[in-house]
């Protein structure tokens, strides 16, 4: 996972020449967009052991780095994008999410019988899916793992961020007498660092999801789970009734909300109680908030990864983007997975990010670049990474063959998606379109 570094000089002095000096490469074009700090018309970045050593205009960097070799790239280098929420194991699966649904219930229906009925190989799975995410500007993600051969996925393809092993189905007694040991062990097993998710509040019993959390903060995990993203999920754990809840019952889970006939709670508020909430906590959709939810997520510094072609999809309605972003509410992007998407380019999400929130009467000047620091420096926060490009920071980035002449904001998100000719993590080049292929893994 990418860590965050100390700040630095923007144009700290070259070291002096040694034989076993790393070399520093120059990436320059007609646009540098940081994301974190102004865009840099005629721009360029100096790059030493996978990080920002100088940023800055061009001219300026040449002189400051005499003799370095300078890759000259076209339209815009960005910040590299950050998926808040995918499931690229599913990328084989892509199938169903090739259709419209009526309701979140029918596309659970055909997810399960392709997941059920399928002979898929996940780690194959997650890898396509992992590259494609890397040849569309992203470079790093939040990826739910529910089979474990995915795990390694991340790493395997030169991808930043963090894969969190998921958990559902398991009632309080099954949970305390397998599940917490199965699934700690396969924490143990997953030979990289990995953050949990508890799928959903009608996933698991309520003392399985109180004590996902406290073994997530036993050992210094973060978390992210599924929240409001289908129209019933409100009615199931206030009164344990509704859609949800009669699913639940066919898969014969004896949870304690179906006895009990709820909590009273709507799911923000009952996952608070359970102590899932958090700053080390994002949570994926969001699409049925109310402003008491969105408050209480705001109060507890958790981070929500907005997925709204994916909720398109699957028969939802659009999030509130206006509302979150009118009241500070921290965002990120996920494109969640081709089983439910048309395709793992984050710029997609967010163009239609910007149609939902200009059509819900946002009328303020930023929400361009909101958008693009939703895709860039939220989902970093949501993971807990470095997100932006500054000097000292890493050299995470993307090369969009865009315009550099219009508004750099707009201009990405108009003309971006689609238009990804290069991907660099840790200053590594692992997408190259010249090449035509995707290096390095």
């Amino acid at each position: 996972m990418t860590r965050p570094a100390p700040p630095a000089a923007s144009h700290p002095a070259p070291p002096a020449a040694t034989h076993s000096a790393p070399p520093t490469v120059i990436h320059s074009a007609p646009l540098v967009l940081p994301v974190s700090a102004p865009p840099v018309r005629d721009g360029a970045l100096a790059v030493r052991r996978g990080r920002v050593v100088a940023l800055g205009p061009r001219a300026e960097v040449l002189a400051a780095w005499p003799g370095r070799e300078e890759t000259r790239w076209p339209g815009t280098i960005v910040a590299g994008l950050v998926n808040a929420h995918t499931h690229l194991q599913y990328t084989h699966m892509a199938e169903v999410g090739q259709r419209v649904y009526a309701s979140f219930e029918e596309w659970s229906t055909a997810f399960d019988e392709v997941y059920h009925g399928s002979a898929i190989d996940w780690a194959a799975s997650a890898l396509d899916g992992a590259r494609q995410a890397l040849r569309a500007g992203t470079t790093a993600a939040a990826d739910v793992v529910t089979d474990l051969p995915a795990a390694t996925a991340l790493r395997e393809a030169g991808l930043g961020g963090l894969p969190y092993l998921e958990t559902l189905g398991d009632t309080d007694a099954s949970w305390a007498e397998s599940g917490r040991e199965r699934f700690a062990a396969m924490l143990d097993a997953a030979g990289v660092p990995m953050g949990v998710s508890p799928h959903a509040p009608y996933t698991l019993d309520t003392g399985a999801l109180r004590e996902v959390a406290g073994l997530a903060r036993a050992r210094g995990l973060r978390r992210h789970i599924h929240l409001a993203e289908g129209a019933h999920e409100r009615e199931y754990t206030v009164s344990g009734t509704g859609p949800l809840a009669q699913m639940v019952r066919e898969l014969e889970f004896d949870f304690a909300i179906l006895r009990e006939g709820g909590t009273g709670l709507g799911p923000t508020a009952f996952l608070d109680g359970l102590g899932v909430l958090g700053p080390e906590c994002h949570v994926a959709h969001g699409v049925h908030l109310d402003a008491a939810d969105r408050a209480l997520l705001r109060a507890r510094g958790t981070a929500v990864a907005l997925c709204p072609r994916s909720n398109r999809t699957v028969g939802t309605r659009a999030p509130d983007v206006a509302a979150l972003l009118a009241e500070g509410n921290p965002i990120a992007v996920g494109t969640d997975s081709l089983s439910s998407s048309p395709s793992l380019d984050l710029l997609e999400d967010v163009a239609l990010l910007r149609d939902l929130a200009t059509r819900q009467g946002y009328r303020a000047g930023d929400l361009d670049r909101r958008l693009v620091e939703a895709a860039t420096l939220g989902g970093a926060r949501a993971l807990g990474i470095a997100g932006g490009l500054a000097p000292g920071g890493p050299a995470d980035f993307a090369v969009f063959d865009v315009s550099p002449a219009r508004e750099p904001y707009r201009t990405l998100i108009e003309e971006g998606p689609g238009r990804c000719v290069a991907t660099a993590v840790g200053g590594e080049l692992i997408w190259d379109q010249r090449t035509a292929a995707t290096v390095g893994c």
